[in-house]
């Protein structure tokens, strides 16, 4: 497969996460052809090409938020995003679209944007945990789609955030909205680790987050969903996996 014909087949991708970071169209068609033309002039191939791509096209979407902005934009990740002779993979930076496009919803879309992306709820599961009608939710989640999809393919929602400061970046993103709207959180033992049981009005497990824990500190938070065991009043029997397993793209 030549240069052009990989790139081309990884657009989409390239698209969506380009506009998930800036938040505007013109913008990420800017970033995707940026890194086209540094990807046909590359003296060498990178390989996999779907990282290394990711990763060049949110470092040029990430100076485009940042003129636009007149500052700096945080977090960049442990991962390095900032620092192009440092790899970043493509959960690094799902991690970091997903932090940037929290920050231009409002607390009850970030609800909505949560629960669909993150945690896979369906529309009737979202209008419970919202306390509102099926119909006005599905009004509320097109919304959201607009701001945060801009008519490209949903992004898959990173399923691991490295480094405590995306940890905390991450929880104070997602956790006030979701308790704003009724959605209970419980820090606790899941199996044999630490983490947080999140459940609806009605005390069904919505998801699960398990946590690294290193020096008192949060390193590393696992979003993983609950396999039918909502029933369950102690966590602690639950089996949990990882959110995105068994999912393709």
């Amino acid at each position: 497969m030549s240069r052009a014909e990989e790139f081309a087949k990884l657009r989409p991708l390239l698209s969506a996460i380009a506009y998930r970071i800036t938040g505007d169209a013109r913008a990420a068609r800017y970033a995707v052809q940026a890194c086209r033309l540094r990807w046909m002039a590359a003296p060498a191939r990178h390989a996999p090409a779907e990282e290394h791509l990711a990763a060049e096209v949110a470092r040029i979407a990430v100076r485009a938020l940042q003129a636009a902005r007149g500052e700096p934009v945080e977090p960049l990740l442990a991962a390095g995003l900032a620092d192009p002779d440092r790899p970043a993979g493509l959960a690094d930076v799902l991690s970091l679209s997903a932090l940037l496009v929290l920050e231009r919803l409002s607390p009850l879309e970030r609800a909505v944007f949560v629960l669909r992306e993150a945690f896979g709820c369906s529309d009737a599961q979202i209008a419970s945990a919202l306390g509102c009608s099926v119909p006005a939710c599905r009004q509320l989640l097109a919304s959201v789609a607009v701001i945060s999809d801009g008519g490209h393919e949903p992004l898959p929602w990173p399923t691991c955030v490295a480094g405590a400061e995306n940890v905390a970046a991450l929880v104070a993103a997602i956790i006030p909205p979701l308790a704003g709207v009724g959605v209970t959180v419980r820090w606790c033992r899941v199996g044999s680790r630490p983490g947080w049981v999140l459940r609806d009005r009605g005390g069904a497990i919505l998801h699960t987050l398990l946590a690294d824990v290193r020096d008192g500190r949060i390193h590393r938070l696992h979003l993983v969903v609950h396999p039918g065991t909502a029933g369950h009043d102690g966590p602690e029997e639950a089996r949990t996996f990882p959110r995105g397993a068994g999912r393709t793209r």
